[in-house]
């Protein structure tokens, strides 16, 4: 493989022969969609939004979903770390930088296309309940925002799993943070001051059209924020595989 669209072709194939990778983003969209379509049913059409912000009824479902996103970013590489199949992967796309880049590329393209389908999903779901209200300030910025989390989720846990080069390691420390650990630390008076600025407490809150108590930056900072952590993990997964062209292991 000798260019990137080579290696790109290779991973494509990867994850449309491997039923565990293409399984993690179909487990997300059936997840966020079926969950939020699921809660706003049960509220009905009278009450239709779990909380008083409204991009929190449309979103609902993510809470659980992007945990399914999350393990896809670590499937897209932790599966060849775990069966010692990157070797393999190396001698095929001999330079590492091209073969983590077409990691990122595909990991980005179906994020962003499970970003548009879950978002535009939850909208409709949504909708078809009490009706959106296309005219709500911020709104548009948080279907943005809603679109661009998944792609960006799914590119930091692809670093970070490059970086730790374990796939048990990975999938044991993110899951559970992303699911639980976030959520935990924002609750603790103190930590909170800190949880704000991770990843997905971030980019949750870019989602929101109204301001939230305790957060000290505005909507578009908040996915500006994980834009950084997405470009910190994927420069860091970046050095992580050249280390491991020097080790030769």
């Amino acid at each position: 493989m000798s260019t990137l669209i080579g290696a790109l072709r290779a991973e494509r194939i990867k994850f449309t022969t491997l039923p565990s990778q293409w399984a993690a983003p179909l487990t997300a969209l059936v997840l966020t969609v079926g969950i939020t379509a699921a809660v706003n049913a049960a509220y009905g059409a009278k009450d239709h939004t779990p909380g008083e912000d409204p991009a929190g009824g449309i979103y609902y479902g993510l809470l659980f979903g992007h945990v399914a996103v999350a393990c896809f970013g670590v499937l897209l590489i932790g599966q060849e770390f775990n069966t010692r199949m990157i070797g393999g992967s190396l001698t095929a796309v001999p330079r590492r930088s091209r073969l983590y880049s077409a990691k990122l590329v595909l990991g980005a393209g179906l994020g962003l296309l499970l970003g548009l389908a879950s978002t535009a999903g939850s909208f409709l779901a949504v909708d078809a309940v009490g009706g959106v209200d296309l005219s709500t300030p911020g709104l548009s910025r948080s279907f943005l925002a809603g679109v661009l989390y998944h792609p960006m989720m799914v590119l930091i846990c692809l670093g970070l799993t490059t970086m730790l080069g374990n796939f048990s390691a990975a999938l044991g420390l993110l899951t559970p943070m992303v699911f639980l650990g976030t959520t935990w630390l924002a609750a603790i008076p103190g930590v909170r001051e800190v949880g704000q600025f991770l990843p997905d407490r971030a980019g949750l809150h870019a989602m929101r059209t109204q301001p939230e108590p305790g957060v000290h930056y505005g909507h578009w900072t908040g996915l500006l924020i994980m834009a950084l952590w997405t470009a910190l993990a994927s420069y860091g997964g970046l050095r992580a595989m050249r280390r491991y062209e020097a080790s030769g292991s």
